[in-house]
């Protein structure tokens, strides 16, 4: 686990753009059980990878998607580990991976991006993943 305060600008990398931070898992059990719609869920992580490429290319795509997803929340690998922890049961079957990028459509998992798609590969590489996930599955049905 790391010093709460070293996290702090790495948490307000995502929640100064619309993210609501899940710090406990009752916090993450109150949002996934009561979802509606599409949600946008980033494991947020310290390691250089969600620095250089997830936080800005997840920051990015929302920017410059013409579709949000109704909910965007945020769980901290490495700060909150209870909420993480109960958030990667939601994320199953995929391992535990941080950072990692979700949508949930009425609560069920419909597109994953694990770290793996994330490490050594740009900002704007994963905003344009995102961006197309974004549109295939935040457009409502009768658009």
């Amino acid at each position: 686990m790391y010093p709460p305060h070293l996290l702090v600008p790495m948490r307000e990398d995502l929640t100064s753009v619309g993210f609501e931070e899940l710090t406990t898992a009752e916090d993450v059990v109150n949002t996934m059980e009561n979802a509606q719609g599409t949600m946008l869920v980033v494991v947020n992580s310290v390691c250089g990878c969600a620095a250089g490429a997830a936080r800005p290319g997840v920051k990015a795509a929302v920017a410059a998607s013409p579709v949000k997803p109704d909910k965007m929340v945020t769980v901290f690998a490495g700060g909150d580990q209870e909420a993480t922890a109960k958030m990667r049961e939601y994320l199953l079957p995929y391992p535990p991976s941080s950072p990692s990028i979700a949508i949930f459509k009425d609560g069920e998992l419909v597109h994953f991006i694990e770290r793996h798609h994330i490490e050594g590969r740009s900002a704007q590489m994963i905003a344009q993943h995102l961006e197309m996930a974004l549109e295939e599955f935040c457009t409502p049905a009768n658009a």
